[in-house]
């Protein structure tokens, strides 16, 4: 029962506060955005407003003023149609036409989305404005449950609708269901919810104790996660079809906040096996164990990008800040500006941006973090207590 109580700690630990603000020295990358000017023209107003909205915060551009940017995008109304025209460096570069769409959001996404994927071919995925972002907003006492917004906070729907406590939100790599951690009277359960009009949930994994910090393998057919059947709080990859399960740890350590590698080869996760909680990285079909070095003392919750990165969230001036490992450098890095404690934090589809929980004198809320230029904005904040962000893994057009 002590490491039980351990393991229930460490998973709170998560959720709430944990240490008073302390000033962050940013880490930056010489990568500046290339700035941008808009020009809505004869555009519908309100599509106007969105793609200007989606261009502000893609993260991709800075907004600039007219003649004076890299980037010219302006709209005109042409029949049933609106076309987007962008120039670079006052010369045409490129021109779309798009059908006209009742939904003015949709279509400013797929406006700004092809803006995107012209502009920068690094960028391997597609839709990005598309993407989602679940994450858990506790609106009673000992209730929580799991919701969605879009990149820009807005959109907000209601995933899940319990009276209990729905945690640790993770995206199906399909982009088209969510997993999560369920309080119930005797046990945490692991959970998937479908995205969409028609919500289905099913039970994962329901093994007797706690079914905690469920992460899927890149290609959907495995699950790591954290059970606690034998009173033992370890690690485990579960055969979503079979249910059959491999055990990667065991002993009286705690372990916590699994997460994949990009190639299904390894998962990183926290431990305190070395008496304070730390990342570790170890096959899946076990063997030695590698202690990532982090920044910091203590680090928590880690996220590992398809680009070889992972960010975590680490103590340090007696505040937990954000850091980034890179497996190609072998080197970590502090990214995160301003006091507070900043927790949780997930990766964008983009490999650049990353979502997180800021508190910062008795408030909190949901930010994104640009890992290349350390620049900061506020996602969302509401009146309810919002925590463990997760950003969807594909971004996909809806």
């Amino acid at each position: 029962m002590k490491r039980l109580s351990l393991a229930l700690a460490l998973v709170f630990a998560t959720v709430s506060a944990l240490a008073e603000p302390a000033m962050i020295k940013v880490v930056k990358k010489a990568r500046p955005n290339p700035t941008i000017s808009f020009d809505g023209g004869s555009a519908d107003a309100e599509l106007a407003r969105d793609v200007g909205n989606f261009l502000a915060v893609c993260g991709w551009f800075d907004m600039g003023q007219p003649g004076k940017s890299d980037y010219k995008l302006a709209l005109r109304g042409e029949g049933g149609a609106v076309v987007a025209d962008l120039s670079f460096a006052g010369k045409p570069f490129a021109s779309w036409r798009f059908t006209r769409a009742a939904n003015s959001r949709a279509a400013a996404k797929l406006i700004v989305d092809t803006v995107i994927e012209r502009s920068f071919r690094e960028l391997k995925v597609r839709g990005f404005c598309n993407s989602r972002i679940a994450f858990c907003a506790e609106t009673a006492p000992g209730i929580r449950n799991i919701y969605l917004c879009d990149i820009d906070g807005r959109g907000v729907e209601q995933l899940t609708n319990f009276r209990s406590l729905c945690v640790e939100p993770c995206w199906n790599p399909s982009g088209r269901s969510v997993f999560y951690s369920k309080y119930g009277r005797t046990g945490i359960d692991v959970l998937e919810t479908t995205v969409g009009a028609k919500k289905m949930t099913r039970v994962i994994s329901g093994f007797r104790g706690l079914n905690t910090g469920a992460a899927v393998s890149p290609d959907g057919t495995k699950m790591a996660v954290i059970l606690s059947f034998d009173h033992l709080v370890d690690l485990y990859v579960m055969d979503i079809a079979s249910r059959k399960l491999t055990r990667l740890t065991k002993g009286i350590a705690v372990e916590a906040s699994p997460c994949w590698s990009p190639d299904g080869r390894q998962i990183a996760y926290v431990s305190d096996g070395g008496g304070s909680p730390r990342i570790y990285v170890t096959n899946v079909n076990g063997g030695k164990r590698m202690r990532l070095p982090t920044v910091g003392s203590d680090a928590v919750t880690p996220d590992w990008s398809t680009d070889g990165k992972i960010v975590f969230a680490s103590r340090a001036g007696g505040a937990y800040t954000l850091g980034v490992y890179d497996f190609k450098t072998g080197r970590a890095s502090r990214v995160t500006t301003a006091p507070g404690n900043w927790e949780s934090p997930a990766w964008a589809a983009d490999n650049r941006q990353v979502v997180c929980k800021r508190t910062h004198l008795g408030r909190s809320g949901l930010f994104v973090v640009d890992t290349y230029t350390g620049q900061v904005r506020e996602l969302l904040s509401t009146g309810y207590r919002l925590s463990m962000p997760a950003w969807s893994p594909c971004a996909q057009r809806r």
